[in-house]
């Protein structure tokens, strides 16, 4: 299993499949073709049927400046490794192709050449289950971070330290900045609003207001194409900031009781993204907005002093309470509903954790089993519903 900076990506919005990974994707092409004089790319798939909305080609044309870049929208064209296909085309000054290079961006910015060329990410973990990751912190007396921290290099925590400072200026950002977001849905900022509304409520109901306003700012500055963490996508990037913030300026948790929670929410979200998917083109949202709800559960849970055996739990209950959750972008623009779902995942997370803390951390359903579970869910939502713009609430019911 991979490292959880992998999961943890400080970039540009609106989507780290949608942009982070064709920005990546153009960058490597045209580092390997310096004697082309122009471009061609071909999106496919999902990234073709939602790649307006989420910038994809405004982010390709940005990599492979000063060329001239053509692309080529094929919504049609699905591949079954993946559906966010690309085909790059370098070209020389007759108009011939001289390179070209069909790659996949599977999802948090990552990218594959196909199912036997995936990502080459030095594996850290030995075990990429929960169920042997907790048999052996029991055996050694440790708690998830510390195992975490075992496994990681020396400069995770100085990582994740910069993490969650981006996390803080992003939220800042957000709340500073007011408008309507771009794109044409004429959707209006309205992190600043509940911002300035939640100081005037008394204390319970402000601060759920501002678990909110957090939440709403950072999805709001992902929309914009502003400055982001992955967590463990830019579509679900405002759920861990939103319930960190408010339990750091609200409860007291330290900076360093912060990055200890973040490197716990990290192997749950390491653990999805292994054995499932992260990508909302490939299972829904219930892999992003899902994933993200849990590793803020299992945040809040070790923060309040949560047992392993409570923190499995949380994780366990956030993701089934997000099973089959679709992924439905109204104009394949990451604004309707993902801004609003990210404030309720938010709550969805504290309310986990408010739950779990008061058991005695006994479950019936593995977390393991759930995530399988998601998985096979995934696979069985239509296409329609993951990521594509075509069904759900993106349907125009004009049409």
């Amino acid at each position: 299993m991979d490292s959880i900076k992998e999961i943890y990506k400080i970039g540009f919005g609106p989507s780290s499949s949608h942009t982070m990974g064709p920005h990546k994707a153009a960058e490597l092409f045209a580092q390997r073709t310096p004697n082309a004089t122009h471009y061609r790319v071909t999106l496919c798939g999902s990234l073709a049927a939602t790649g307006k909305g989420h910038l994809t080609d405004r982010t390709i044309v940005e990599a492979l400046s000063p060329f001239t870049t053509e692309i080529l929208w094929r919504p049609d064209i699905v591949s079954d490794f993946h559906t966010n296909g690309m085909k790059f085309e370098a070209l020389d000054a007759d108009n011939k192709v001289i390179d070209q290079w069909e790659v996949f961006s599977i999802g948090g910015g990552d990218l594959s050449e196909g199912p036997n060329n995936m990502p080459e990410h030095k594996p850290v973990y030995e075990y990429s289950k929960l169920a042997d990751i907790h048999g052996y912190i029991e055996r050694k007396g440790l708690s998830f971070w510390e195992y975490v921290q075992k496994h990681e290099d020396e400069n995770l925590w100085e990582y994740l330290g910069e993490v969650w400072e981006q996390m803080q200026e992003s939220i800042r950002a957000g709340i500073d900045n007011d408008g309507v977001l771009p794109g044409g849905l004429h959707v209006r900022s309205k992190a600043k609003q509940y911002y300035v509304r939640a100081n005037s409520f008394r204390e319970t109901l402000r601060n759920r207001a501002l678990v909110s306003a957090y939440a709403l700012a950072t999805a709001e500055q992902n929309a914009r194409g502003g400055r982001v963490v992955t967590a463990p996508t830019c579509g679900s990037c405002g759920v861990v900031p939103a319930v960190l913030n408010h339990l750091h300026l609200t409860h007291g948790f330290s900076n360093n009781d912060i990055l200890k929670a973040l490197a716990t929410a990290g192997l749950f979200g390491n653990i999805i993204k292994h054995n499932a998917s992260i990508s909302g083109a490939e299972v829904g949202c219930q892999g992003e907005v899902g994933t993200a709800c849990v590793m803020a559960a299992v945040a809040a849970t070790q923060l309040y002093g949560g047992t392993p055996q409570q923190i499995e739990y949380a994780a366990e209950m956030a993701m089934e309470h997000n099973l089959g959750l679709t992924c439905d972008p109204v104009c394949g623009l990451v604004q309707i509903p993902c801004i609003e779902r990210n404030a309720m995942a938010a709550h969805r997370a504290l309310d986990v954790c408010l739950y779990v803390i008061a058991s005695d951390g006994k479950h019936v359903i593995s977390f393991d089993k759930v995530v399988d579970t998601m998985k096979r869910t995934g696979k069985d939502i239509p296409s329609l519903y993951k990521e594509t713009a075509l069904g759900g609430l993106a349907l125009d019911d004009n049409d």
